[in-house]
């Protein structure tokens, strides 16, 4: 049988979703494994929509996995979100068909960026926001962000350690508000590439504080170079919302375009 789990998680105590090996540092992949080859009583690998990066969190991340273990839905949602650390737990579970994949599946992902914005850094939720002391014109972000619509060619805001065979990606939705205090950055992509989000949301700082014009990131979109827009935005800030399939795969409506 295959499976499909929704897996929400805190990422700041961990370096990352990919497994490192039986030595390597925490992860979430190497946790949720863990937990269910417990529960499998055999050994259990598996493939997520989208890796995230150390410090990075996920309010539904994908995954899928097979098994011989004969367990009803229930039991592996219940049984290995008792075997998990508190920082990660299991949502849903939902058997698939076979050519079912979390991530070739899926036709699109989302993430937030979130950040507090006033001089005083945060003391409440700050594993889960990043800090700006600089005011912020969000209105501004939002005007500049819609240059990164549409399918282009992203070199720009890849880090040298992206490999993707190629930078192109469709972006196919970008919003930036503020609430309050909290400016919020939400984007839409078919795939991101490696800080793709941490350095957009770091070149939107910059037009945001008044520190560039507005149609700067049409030209940092344009000129595809990496070493002329801003800096990666801090980690924490970065929810991964979740991957977006079609609706025949039968999974929860929350990841079903």
């Amino acid at each position: 049988m295959r499976y499909a789990l929704g897996v929400e998680y805190d990422g700041g105590g961990f370096q990352g979703w990919q497994a490192l090996g039986p030595s390597g540092p925490p992860t979430v992949q190497a946790a949720l494994e863990r937990a269910l080859s417990s529960v499998a009583d055999q050994a259990i690998t598996v493939t997520c929509a989208g890796r995230t990066d150390a410090g990075v969190h996920a309010e539904c991340q994908v995954v899928h996995f097979d098994s011989t273990a004969e367990r009803d839905p229930r039991a592996w949602t219940l049984g290995v979100t008792g075997r998990l650390p508190p920082a990660v737990c299991v949502r849903w579970c939902v058997p698939v068909p076979l050519e079912f994949s979390a991530r070739f599946s899926a036709r699109a992902r989302r993430y937030r960026y979130r950040l507090v914005n006033r001089q005083v850094r945060p003391a409440l939720y700050r594993q889960l926001m990043a800090w700006e002391r600089r005011p912020l014109d969000a209105e501004a972000m939002h005007r500049a962000a819609q240059a990164l619509l549409g399918e282009n060619d992203f070199s720009a805001f890849r880090t040298v350690h992206c490999q993707a065979p190629h930078a192109r990606r469709d972006l196919q939705e970008i919003g930036v508000r503020r609430v309050g205090e909290t400016v919020e950055i939400e984007v839409q992509a078919n795939a991101f590439l490696h800080h793709m989000v941490r350095n957009i949301v770091g070149s939107l700082l910059e037009v945001g504080a008044g520190a560039q014009p507005e149609d700067w990131i049409a030209q940092l979109l344009a000129g595809r170079d990496r070493t002329l827009a801003g800096p990666t935005a801090p980690p924490q800030g970065l929810v991964f919302l979740r991957p977006l399939y079609p609706p025949e795969w039968g999974l929860p409506a929350e990841v079903t375009l």
